[in-house]
């Protein structure tokens, strides 16, 4: 009787240091995503999460360069992104007007600023440009369908081919320097509600991307690192020209969730690169629709990323029955969608 309560015992320790050891390791693990010293380049810093982004990273001590189509908004964000610098003295700050939907402006971006930064690619390129134009998936053009696509699955996909042709090459891989790639997806496009059909797709695509190019990258060694970034509501410029389309069915189905500044999320979206995440949820209500959604993307944390998809899978039988009927009874009080008063 005592050989198996000993051997109980020691399988019980087994255990417990087998469910701790991604908390020991994680707590000693440090930051992994130190950017003092670096130069890191981030797409739509003009205004909203970028802009806040590219502020805390200069905070941080980065080098910074920032992207965006509208030269004086650039000029006005480059100001305020030059005020946080930890040290203005020794770190450097630029700005390159680019639109990233267009082919070729991805390739002319890196090499501009391959050019600025003394002949070296920068390394951290975080893409945040994006835009969402809400609507009814009927009464949405193809044209803006694809307008979506371009804007924000392929101006990351186009970035990502332009910087990693960069840093793959063979003279570039085993400098043990560790260079990091960030898409910023949306918890749209893991969980997605009516009205966003135009967009949410082009979100989607984005993960997708990128747990391809996880695996891939394993190919090449541990030089580079790929993100992804799950924002919710961010109260900013582009949240307020999505209201002006978005179908009042979207915004009722929006009512409870919580609308973050860009400071909040680009703080929580550092704090979850700096823990190594791969995935990264902005919140804990993130963190659930991320959860639902895992799929076959490396985990975080195995322990607990697998709790919370068990959370996620019973939380979601409620939720979803909860949205479902709010569309049901909207659909029975206004009629068919095309009577409903048109948004400009």
């Amino acid at each position: 009787m005592a050989d198996i309560i000993n051997y109980w015992t020691i399988a019980s320790i087994i255990v417990g240091l087998a469910v701790l050891l991604p908390f020991i390791m994680g707590f000693f693990s440090g930051n992994k995503f130190d950017v003092k010293g670096k130069t890191v380049l981030i797409t739509g810093a003009s205004e909203g999460m970028g802009k806040s982004v590219a502020k805390q990273l200069a905070q941080k001590g980065a080098n910074i360069i920032i992207v965006s189509r509208n030269v004086g908004r650039l000029e006005e964000a480059l100001a305020e992104v030059k005020a946080s610098a930890a040290d203005p003295s020794t770190q450097r700050f630029q700005y390159i007007s680019a639109d990233l939907s267009e082919p070729g402006g991805n390739a002319r971006v890196i090499a501009e600023a391959i050019a600025w930064n003394k002949g070296q690619a920068p390394d951290v390129v975080w893409c945040i440009a994006g835009a969402s134009i809400p609507g009814l998936f009927i009464e949405t053009s193809p044209e803006i369908m694809r307008q979506q696509m371009d804007v924000n699955f392929f101006s990351c996909n186009d970035m990502a081919h332009a910087i990693l042709n960069e840093w793959l090459q063979p003279a570039s891989i085993g400098k043990g320097s560790t260079r990091h790639l960030i898409f910023t997806s949306s918890v749209a496009g893991v969980y997605t509600v009516a009205g966003y059909a135009p967009y949410s797709p082009s979100k989607a695509a984005i993960k997708s991307l990128s747990d391809t190019l996880v695996q891939e990258m394993l190919l090449y060694g541990d030089d580079v690192k790929i993100h992804t970034v799950f924002p919710g509501s961010i109260s900013s410029p582009g949240l307020e020209r999505e209201n002006k389309t978005k179908p009042e069915i979207t915004l009722i189905l929006e009512e409870a969730d919580k609308n973050y500044t860009p400071d909040e999320t680009a703080a929580s979206a550092i704090a979850g690169l700096e823990r190594g995440d791969y995935l990264v949820a902005v919140s804990f209500l993130g963190s659930l629709m991320r959860a639902t959604a895992w799929g076959s993307s490396q985990k975080n944390n195995y322990l607990v990323d697998t709790a919370m998809t068990w959370l996620a899978s019973i939380v979601n039988i409620f939720v979803g029955m909860d949205l479902d009927s709010k569309v049901k009874a909207y659909g029975k009080k206004h009629g068919h969608p095309s009577t409903y008063p048109k948004k400009a």
